[in-house]
């Protein structure tokens, strides 16, 4: 298995930051397999979506919809409401697993390996590649 981190400058507000191209890079020519990606962080996730059309912004809403910045959370260190962004990996999970064919993605036509940062409070965010051949 071949590994590797990188680092993600997601900022100081909730971001929906496209890691395909950093992923792509990491898999190139590496023939067929499997990609894993990895977000060791407890309060970031990864998405599979379209991006560019307005689904970034529709995915935050929707996660400030269901999970609001508010003083209900238990949870309580950091800016308020940070306690929701520590449920955010039981939603979206902090990890994918990509085919790869040919040294290449296999994603769909409009399809994008996003990492989901809801916590400002983190502007530098670590993510793992680990490609594993077939």
């Amino acid at each position: 298995m071949r590994t590797e981190m990188i680092t993600v400058q997601t900022g100081s507000r909730p971001t929906v930051r496209d890691i395909t191209a950093e992923a792509e890079r990491f898999v190139a020519g590496a023939g067929d397999g499997l990609l894993h990606v990895f977000v060791p962080h407890a309060t970031a996730g990864l998405a599979i979506i379209e991006t560019g059309s307005g689904s970034d912004d529709d995915l935050l809403t929707a996660l400030d919809d269901l999970l609001p910045a508010d003083n209900r959370w238990r949870h309580r260190h950091g800016s308020p409401g940070h306690g929701r962004d520590h449920v955010l990996p039981a939603l979206l999970p902090p990890y994918a697993t990509l085919p790869v064919v040919g040294g290449r993605l296999a994603l769909g036509t409009w399809q994008s390996v996003c990492l989901v940062d809801p916590n400002g409070d983190n502007p530098t965010r670590q993510v793992r590649f680990s490609f594993l051949p077939g």
